[in-house]
């Protein structure tokens, strides 16, 4: 598998950058505190400086230095993402490998809930809570990965349907192996490739998400940042500081960019094994 991924990635210029500006924002995220500039601290004499020898990045409106608020910005915006992921991914495809498994009425009564729930418009949805229980980043990232799962355990449950019927999950039925044990020891295991495909996807959109939220004044709140929130600053620069929007919108284009295309890469290594079988 990991011989196929690097063949893959060698054929594919594009996937290999999307790993490595991954990557570097992880790792550069992870290592803000290295920067010799607090990201809060408000210096109004050096306000919306333009990018320079010192503060590369430029400086907001307040005087703070923005790479390293982009820094910490991108620190909140990936852990929000991931998290949020976990609990989305975790959920779907418990979920999805339940549906699957037990068929009948279970299925029925599981897939008419995800359609339901499906039809509501998430991103309101999410709105209306986040604004009801507050805009803590406990909060952003149970409320994104509560409510990010149904298109996870669609999936799940498709591959389920499938796996359920082969011999090794036939024998451990007839050993009289209790249905959970064979869910979590036969099943999830077979359709892992297919879980972590869409947790690559769904990272991608608990940022822009997370985002989004931070934007429109739901998400972070000052002082803290957030590559959203940075945006949602930078409005009425523009025209003064358009650094102030260039360089959180480029963060979380690469970002939601990248991960959709790691994503396609490893359904395109999955698929290519599952049709060797």
């Amino acid at each position: 598998m990991l011989e196929r991924l690097k063949d893959n990635l060698k054929g594919n210029k594009l996937a290999m950058i999307a790993f490595i500006v991954i990557f570097v924002f992880c790792l550069a995220s992870i290592l803000a505190f290295l920067s010799p500039f607090d990201p809060n601290k408000i210096n109004i004499t050096e306000r919306l400086l333009s990018p320079n020898k010192t503060n590369i990045f430029g400086t907001d409106n307040m005087g703070r230095d923005y790479f390293t608020r982009t820094l910490y910005g991108g620190r909140v915006s990936l852990t929000v993402g991931f998290l949020s992921m976990l609990i989305s991914t975790s959920v779907g495809t418990l979920v999805g490998a339940v549906s699957g498994y037990f068929g009948g009425r279970v299925d029925a009564i599981i897939t008419r809930c995800l359609d339901v729930l499906m039809s509501i418009p998430t991103f309101f949805l999410i709105l209306v809570i986040n604004s009801f229980f507050g805009s803590s980043i406990k909060n952003i990232i149970l409320v994104i990965g509560l409510l990010g799962w149904m298109s996870v355990a669609r999936v799940v449950r498709s591959e389920t349907l499938s796996i359920k019927e082969r011999e090794y999950v036939l024998y451990a039925k007839s050993l009289g192996q209790r249905p959970m044990k064979i869910i979590t020891k036969h099943i999830i295991p077979s359709i892992l490739p297919t879980v972590i495909v869409a947790a690559s996807i769904n990272i991608a959109n608990s940022v822009l998400m997370e985002s989004s939220l931070s934007f429109l004044g739901l998400g972070v709140q000052q002082p803290n940042s957030s590559w959203g929130s940075m945006l949602k600053d930078a409005q009425g620069f523009l025209a003064d500081a358009p650094h102030m929007a260039l360089f959180p919108g480029l963060f979380i284009l690469l970002t939601v960019l990248s991960f959709n295309l790691i994503g396609d890469t490893l359904r395109s290594v999955f698929e290519a094994k599952a049709n060797e079988r």
